[in-house]
């Protein structure tokens, strides 16, 4: 067993150990629990009430709810998690599954997994549980022992070379130009193209990863019949498959239609299959073999052998219709797939069976340090060379259970890739950050090489001051606090002066984060601004959220409240670094921090923001906002 394989094996461990952990938290929050503690455990809704049932994308029945109590409840629901609706009125009634394609904190749709809906959707009593994800860590599982079986080919080569084993191979030949990319980019785009197993985007904030990616990609195309494009989450997909479209590519997206972006819903298969010219006839077969079904059935149970006779011919007539409708469905899917220049999925949705038995050259995975290593091996084993994205010095994949993630878990097979294989470009021209936001995580993450394009050099920014601030809270008598139920940290003082900050700097027209560590910082930071009617005014323009859900996206003006303000100078979540380069590199022209020095100065990390801010003019005192 070569080292490699021997990693791989500890690999296996390690996803048992995380799939254990997942599914225990899944257990203390709903098995032998009543409704009700389910329900304070954030995995039920109960009583929902079905405020509309229609018709949506793709032919799915999908049910809109309405949560009728217990508003201020959190919840563990999101956007594209599998669900069970179920009847309160016993156990008789069977359960339906879903996935949640719409949710609001008192609203919620369900696009069903269902043909018809049950009776006692019609008689009241509905709830909705949250369902667990075994599917998922099998078909990691699966990959995983996979790629440690095998013994010669080409994912044994690939295995090797992404440990370093084996020295990364690359062709020679000309060096891509292109006049809508800077010099590093269009070096990315010729290692790409040069690289016989593996190339690897490094892209730090604002480099302009997606667009070299999106522009490496419609190159490939050119060559190759067909590439496979993955992510780890459905909205990086989503990202990639709008740029791709937008530039005339033919995508196909693979996934539930409720887990899609509005802007891409026009690429899944699910709409394309509806817009086929094949589309009409199918439809209508499976009209006339629900007729007859519906025929057939009408017949009641005691009858004559004339009516038997009738009934089964009813029922025969139903069941070739289908088959019929089925096959007609499977040339249109075939017919789509292979029509398309582009097929994207999730990492864990490449298993769909239309990917079965399609091999590619290329698979393109961006966010890959963002995404769990066995995942990526699923996409990978249809691939005989990989192309990732990312940058491991920003956000780290999500691992629920310490012991796994210390032991290795966390650690991605992007990082090991550029660790081993020596076959990365980073991206060093910044087209996002003012200059002064820029610097300091250039300097202590990326070895000061990030510069700032010229575009960003000659914008008119109106503010001539420092476009990096701390606010230091420490001395004002703030202090923390934790939710009991979620045993989530706020701090309703420094939330109230982050609003106040806002309130005293109104801009139209621009747009603003608020970002913080903790969701009960953010609950109460959301209640704070929908209360202050001065911001009425600028509202659209405000999102708040984790720095975990800001990864991707940015602002004109960012807020950070980093929360954490005590005697002992814990700062628990925060000693994630990276998370904090994220939240930072959001900002386009001006980032305020706001924290307690006190609490935050003896960390190596944070003292060294503080010294960096008062370096260039943007380190203020609380006091100053505090009575003004």
């Amino acid at each position: 067993m070569t080292p490699a394989q021997q990693s791989i094996n500890q690999l296996v461990q390690l996803l048992k150990i995380e799939r254990d952990e997942d599914y225990a938290q899944y257990e203390r929050k709903m098995f032998n629990t009543s409704i009700e503690e389910r329900r304070k455990r954030g995995v039920t809704w109960y009583p929902v009430v079905m405020a509309n049932r229609f018709i949506g994308t793709g032919e799915r029945y999908t049910l809109e709810l309405d949560r009728t109590n217990f508003l201020e409840q959190n919840h563990s629901f999101q956007v594209g998690a599998v669900v069970s609706v179920f009847s309160g009125h016993g156990d008789d009634a069977e359960a339906i599954s879903g996935v949640i394609s719409f949710l609001r904190k008192e609203k919620m749709r369900v696009a069903l997994n269902v043909s018809e809906l049950p009776d006692w959707l019609r008689q009241g009593k509905i709830g909705v549980n949250l369902l667990f994800d075994e599917g998922s860590y099998r078909e990691m599982n699966r990959a995983l022992q996979y790629v440690l079986s095998a013994e010669t080919g080409r994912i044994a080569d690939l295995r090797e070379t992404l440990y370093g084993a084996r020295a990364a191979e690359f062709k020679t030949g000309f060096e891509y130009q292109s006049v809508n990319l800077n010099p590093k980019q269009n070096e990315a785009l010729t290692n790409i193209f040069h690289a016989k197993d593996v190339a690897i985007i490094h892209g730090p904030p604002g480099t302009g990863k997606t667009t070299t990616l999106v522009n490496a990609i419609k190159e490939v195309v050119k060559n190759e019949k067909q590439v496979l494009v993955c992510a780890q989450s459905n909205a990086a997909v989503d990202l990639i498959v709008e740029k791709l479209a937008n530039l005339g590519l033919e995508v196909l997206r693979l996934g539930h239609p409720a887990r899609l972006t509005p802007e891409v819903i026009e690429n899944s298969l699910d709409v394309k299959i509806s817009q086929h010219s094949f589309f009409k006839e199918l439809r209508d077969i499976r009209k006339k073999s629900e007729e007859f079904k519906k025929m057939g059935h009408k017949y009641k149970r005691s009858f004559g052998r004339d009516e038997k006779f009738q009934r089964d011919l009813l029922l025969k007539e139903a069941r070739l219709l289908r088959q019929d409708a089925d096959r007609i469905e499977s040339q249109i899917t075939e017919d789509l797939m292979d029509r398309a220049r582009v097929i994207a999925c999730t990492l864990v949705g490449s298993t769909h069976q239309l990917l079965r038995d399609r091999v590619f050259k290329s698979v393109f995975i961006d966010e890959a340090s963002q995404a769990l290593e066995p995942a990526c091996w699923i996409p990978i084993l249809k691939s005989y060379r990989v192309i990732m994205a990312g940058d491991h010095l920003q956000l780290p994949p999500t691992v629920k259970s310490i012991k796994a993630g210390k032991e290795g878990l966390e650690e991605t097979l992007f990082k090991k890739a550029i660790e081993n294989a020596k076959a990365d470009v980073m991206l060093e021209t910044q087209y996002r950050m003012h200059p002064h936001i820029m610097k300091f995580s250039s300097d202590y993450f990326y070895n000061g090489k990030l510069e700032a394009a010229e575009e960003v050099l000659i914008r008119d920014w109106e503010d001539k001051g420092a476009r990096f601030e701390f606010i230091d809270t420490a001395g004002c008598g703030f202090q923390e606090k934790i939710k009991k139920e979620t045993l989530s940290t706020y701090n309703e003082d420094e939330a109230k002066l982050v609003i106040k900050l806002l309130a005293q700097n109104i801009t139209e027209n621009t747009s603003i984060g608020i970002i913080a560590p903790y969701k009960a910082q953010i609950e109460y930071l959301s209640d704070l601004l929908q209360a202050e009617e001065i911001l009425d005014v600028i509202k659209e323009n405000i999102s708040i959220n984790t720095m975990d859900a800001f990864q991707g996206q940015e602002r004109d003006v960012i807020f950070i409240s980093l929360t954490r303000t005590n005697d002992k100078s814990e700062i628990g979540f925060l000693k994630e670094y990276r998370r904090m380069n994220v939240a930072m590199t959001r900002a386009k022209s001006k980032l305020v921090v706001v924290g307690d020095s006190a609490t935050l100065g003896k960390d190596p990390f944070y003292n060294a923001i503080i010294d960096y801010v008062q370096s260039i003019g943007g380190y203020r005192s609380a006091f100053e906002f505090l009575y003004v």
